[in-house]
């Protein structure tokens, strides 16, 4: 059903003691399902020893008692989701990333994308490095490793990389001892630390994994910092920090991230039922109901009815037990899993004018199909009413809008858009309006995909692999 490729989701714990650790991680990775649905995996540190386990699938496909027994005990864990937009699918490129060189074993976890990867890769190769997967994360695992080979810790050899790596990348990394998280200095993608009852270290890429293990949430780890955990505690590496302006991804608070999470402080519950009742002041119009498209379009209906005094109803029921649909392949087979996927309560919408609230029109072709089948349950008017403004702009940094060429609003005006999804009028949220769904003005985010206003160099030539893009100035 959705129309965006996600993020990946990172989840790390470091126990005071041997314990199942594994079952931890596989309920925080559960909590990021919606983050990565097309592999999962874990890796678990017994001593110093590592076990991995990961393939395609979501997360309760992957995992099973045969993993559990294979995986076996240990003091620490990390695990992690991906939907890869740098690299292709397929089992090779599942992570945990496990790398064992002459200073003892890693494992690494990469939510993001680097913006300098393909120039990386070929410095990389052409010094004799041999890839096994398409994805950047290797990339960085290359580059740890080459540098802990003259490091005093790996904490030093993460440090140095982060001075060589550009873009969006927080990190969980695991190496014999101790657990480490690390994040961007400009902070694109969120990462945070809890910390249980019996004192295990929880790290994750929200905070509802912290929730589904029953850490309570410590803090944020800020941009640009490197949280070493060990057995004698934790020590924070601030040398990133404030090199940059802070550029957080707005879309996580839109879309990417769960309701029930809080990210910077923020709730995105509350953020989303603000811009919803945003786009009620912006975009007013005479309707029966309100309804919105799950899940992330639920909170921002409810704020839309609030502020406009529209009644808010359940206008969609949503098979649980499918994923989201834009992981399958083809195209032909995404159209016939959204017939599956959602229904709608024509006893709603039947013979009303129905206000429509979505997160997002990427190409147009989904929420099209979500609007006949409004249409087809008997709705005497349609109009959508979208959370977030017009993609005219590609991401860099981690969100699959790989071209110009394939978003919808790069080509057609508002109201060509409405006639092409059918629908009797549709309005977006204003770019300036962005900031005004989070608490705090002063935040640094990163609107780029909406407004062209890139805060790194970006790769100005799209191939089918991200990997494979050249690299550019800042705003070309």
């Amino acid at each position: 059903m959705r129309k965006l490729n996600e993020e990946c989701g990172v989840f790390g714990i470091f126990a005071e003691k041997v314990i199942n650790i594994a079952e931890y991680v596989y309920y925080g990775l559960l909590a990021l399902q919606h983050r990565g649905q097309e592999s999962a995996g874990i890796v678990v540190n017994n001593d110093g020893v590592f076990t991995a386990y990961k393939d395609e699938g979501l997360v309760n496909e992957v995992f099973h008692d045969h993993s559990f027994s294979t995986l076996g005990k240990g003091n620490m864990a990390v695990g992690h989701v991906r939907y890869g937009t740098t690299g292709k699918g397929g089992r090779e490129n599942a992570q945990p990333i496990v790398v064992r060189h002459m200073k003892g074993n890693m494992a690494l976890c990469h939510n993001g994308n680097l913006t300098n990867s393909y120039a990386l890769r070929s410095e990389l190769e052409s010094k004799g490095s041999i890839f096994h997967t398409t994805s950047d994360t290797e990339v960085i695992s290359y580059i740890i490793t080459r540098e802990r080979l003259s490091s005093r810790s790996i904490e030093e050899a993460v440090s140095r990389t982060m001075d060589t790596i550009k873009g969006a990348y927080s990190l969980v990394i695991m190496s014999p001892s101790k657990m480490i998280a690390a994040r961007d200095p400009a902070g694109f993608r969120p990462l945070c630390y809890g910390i249980k009852e019996d004192g295990s270290y929880v790290v994750a890429s929200e905070s509802c994994a912290l929730d589904a293990v029953a850490a309570k949430f410590i803090r944020e780890i800020d941009p640009g910092e490197i949280i070493v955990f060990t057995e004698n505690g934790i020590v924070s590496d601030r040398s990133h920090c404030g090199i940059v302006k802070p550029s957080f991804c707005i879309f996580e608070y839109i879309y990417f991230a769960r309701s029930d999470s809080r990210l910077d402080g923020d709730s995105v519950h509350d953020a989303r039922v603000k811009a919803g009742g945003i786009l009620a002041e912006e975009h007013p119009v005479e309707a029966d109901v309100v309804i919105g498209v799950p899940d992330s379009g639920l909170d921002a209906a409810v704020g839309y009815s609030k502020k406009s005094g529209i009644p808010y109803e359940i206008g969609f029921i949503k098979n649980k037990y499918i994923g989201r649909t834009f992981i399958a392949p083809q195209q032909t087979l995404r159209e016939d899993l959204v017939k599956i996927k959602l229904n709608a309560v024509s006893s709603v919408v039947k013979d009303k004018r129905v206000v429509l609230i979505d997160d997002s029109i990427v190409r147009g072709t989904t929420s099209a199909r979500i609007v006949k089948l409004i249409r087809d349950a008997g709705a005497k008017e349609v109009h959508m009413r979208v959370t977030a403004p017009a993609f005219v702009n590609p991401c860099y940094y981690g969100t699959d809008i790989d071209s110009r060429e394939h978003l919808i609003a790069c080509r057609h005006s508002v109201e060509e858009i409405a006639e092409m999804i059918g629908v009797d009028s549709l309005g977006y949220l204003s770019v300036g309006s962005l900031k005004k769904i989070v608490g705090k003005d002063n935040k640094g985010f990163c609107t780029a995909c909406f407004d062209g206003n890139y805060p790194t160099e970006v790769c100005t030539d799209t191939q089918k692999y991200k990997f494979e893009q050249k690299i550019g100035k800042k705003g070309e």
